[in-house]
């Protein structure tokens, strides 16, 4: 006869159901808030996105978050402001930057380690390879993560209950970081895809994600930013994309062409000028810098400034103040100053030909843009991206495989500029076809 035992005793105890903890991902960046959310839902997190400090503060009051991670920067946020008043409304949720500085003033949750170690992962995957093109004075090999085939050794997180079922008892640790060169980093790099190019940058070769990079760190600061690399290589749509990102945004672009403006006229262009202060000055106007108040002003071609008109830039950039042509008065404007060059200013600088104090001033922070030849394996996305504008207001024509063959063996020396020239002319040409071939490419500025 089996023998009959009472249930109760002996059964297992039920498995607590896990409940998801929520997280709030704050960041202008809609790539980060992805790639951040993956992370954390793969450690049983609710996400809620924001993209704005004001859409963080909603999702906070409609929903209870353990935990609000913040990116420094935010369009309409200002972080001491943000962190003073969401304290005083959410005492009990953890809140952490993007760069993993938490708030002293904030509880530490029990689940710390768990945001800290998303946040580390997400960000060792935001690190494009240096391509040596891009920025030779600063090409040397990045650390990223080699040991992706070898099983994660664990790391034991204290919590704050011992008992506490929805604690994580194990994380795997971050793999080591070994150096490799520039050409395993970029193979890396397309195996696992991090950074997002800006919409303004049309490319996905490494030193294209580098600028990307390098522009979103810059972008948010008012550190003057010198732009730097051949004609017709996007220097402008750079300096767009910096301040499109910029807390300037709302404020005035304004772009200014050093090498277009005749030099006798350049300081009234640029610091304005009273009524009467020479010849033909019928009435005072504002000058290009005070009218970018509170903006940004974008000084193209700023190797060709003349000497004695750089030392009164330089004067301004040191004290923010200028004084009009024929004015005894000063003015006090915010501005930031973006400068672009196709000349090696820093050899300039050395040979006296351009003043090495106002270099220094303005090259704060370098980005490069690199020549179409050193990546044209990006030529087929911007093929496409030219035929889809002068498609919106013409029929769409598409490119045959013989028209792709004969730009890839360019040269272009003109860069990114002539490819849309060359683009616009074989649109001509091919008239009511709706298919560019070879015949219709022109490298001649003039048909003969």
């Amino acid at each position: 006869m089996p023998l009959s035992l009472p249930a109760s005793r002996y059964a297992l105890p039920p498995i607590p159901r896990v409940k998801p903890r929520t997280a709030i991902v704050a960041s202008a960046d809609a790539s980060f808030r992805k790639r951040l959310g993956q992370r954390l839902t793969g450690l049983r997190w609710h996400i809620r996105e924001a993209e704005s400090g004001a859409q963080a503060w909603a999702e906070a009051q409609a929903s209870t978050p353990e935990a609000v991670i913040v990116d420094s920067w935010l369009p309409d946020l200002d972080m001491p402001e943000f962190l003073r008043d969401f304290r005083g409304s959410f005492p009990h949720v953890d809140v952490l930057s993007s760069e993993g500085h938490a708030n002293a003033d904030t509880p530490r949750s029990p689940y710390r380690q768990e945001l800290l170690y998303a946040l580390r992962m997400t960000q060792d995957t935001d690190t494009p390879a240096w391509n040596t093109a891009c920025d030779l004075d600063d090409a040397r090999p990045v650390q990223v993560a080699t040991d992706i085939k070898k099983p994660p050794a664990t790391v034991h997180v204290q919590s704050a209950q011992k008992d506490d079922p929805e604690s994580m008892p194990v994380l795997p640790t971050l793999p080591a970081l070994a150096l490799v060169p520039p050409p395993v980093a970029a193979s890396l790099r397309r195996e696992h895809p991090a950074v997002e190019r800006l919409p303004e940058l049309i490319g996905d070769a490494a030193c294209m994600l580098e600028i990307s990079r390098r522009i979103r760190l810059v972008a948010p600061r008012s550190t003057p930013v010198l732009i730097e690399g051949p004609t017709g290589s996007g220097k402008e749509l750079v300096a767009e994309a910096l301040h499109r990102l910029s807390t300037r945004s709302r404020k005035p672009f304004v772009a200014l062409n050093c090498a277009a403006i005749p030099e006798a006229l350049l300081e009234a262009e640029l610091f304005g000028h009273t009524r009467g202060a020479f010849t033909g000055a019928v009435q005072g106007r504002i000058g290009r810098i005070e009218a970018a108040d509170g903006g940004t002003l974008f000084l193209d071609e700023i190797g060709e400034m003349p000497l004695a008109l750089q030392s009164k830039l330089l004067r301004f950039v040191e004290c923010g103040e200028l004084q009009r042509v024929g004015d005894n008065e000063t003015v006090k404007v915010d501005v930031r100053i973006l400068a672009a060059t196709h000349r090696p200013l820093a050899r300039h600088a050395a040979e006296g030909s351009f003043r090495s104090d106002l270099y220094y001033r303005l090259a704060v922070f370098l980005i490069r843009t690199p020549a179409l030849a050193s990546h044209i394996e990006d030529l087929p996305l911007l093929v496409n991206h030219f035929l889809a504008c002068m498609g919106r207001t013409e029929p769409v024509k598409r490119i045959d495989a013989s028209a792709m063959d004969s730009l890839r063996g360019h040269a272009w020396p003109g860069n990114v500029r002539e490819l849309e020239h060359v683009l616009e002319r074989a649109a001509i040409l091919a008239g009511e076809s709706c298919e560019i071939t070879a015949a219709e490419i022109d490298f001649g500025a003039v048909c003969e």
